[in-house]
């Protein structure tokens, strides 16, 4: 079995990870439908499964594939409540993309 890796991202990120599951934590700004608008240090569409069950406001982290057009199709997701310290996770990306060897198998 080959190794890989499900990267953290934020919005800036997304562009470098087109056809890839990623992981993003931010805040759920709106929600129409089966889709989400969130916070992750920028904005991003996120395309809702049916069990996805989120809260305007709350944070969420996300697992899902980035679509050419930079939205996510979400393949499960995790209501984190607002409790959710977004400098914090952000934090984390970007440490995880500084030192890449010890977070990413390539």
């Amino acid at each position: 079995m080959e190794a890989t890796a499900t990267p953290r991202v934020t919005a800036s990120y997304l562009s470098s990870y087109i056809g890839r599951n990623v992981i993003v934590v931010g805040k759920v700004i709106q929600l129409r439908g089966e889709e989400a608008t969130l916070d992750a240090d920028g904005s991003i569409n996120a395309h809702l499964n049916r069990d996805a069950h989120l809260s305007a406001g709350n944070g969420v982290q996300i697992i899902g594939k980035v679509n050419p057009d930079l939205s996510i199709k979400v393949l499960t997701s995790l209501d984190l409540g607002t409790g959710v310290d977004y400098n914090l996770a952000n934090t984390v990306v970007e440490i995880a993309h500084q030192q890449r060897p010890m977070f990413f198998y390539e």
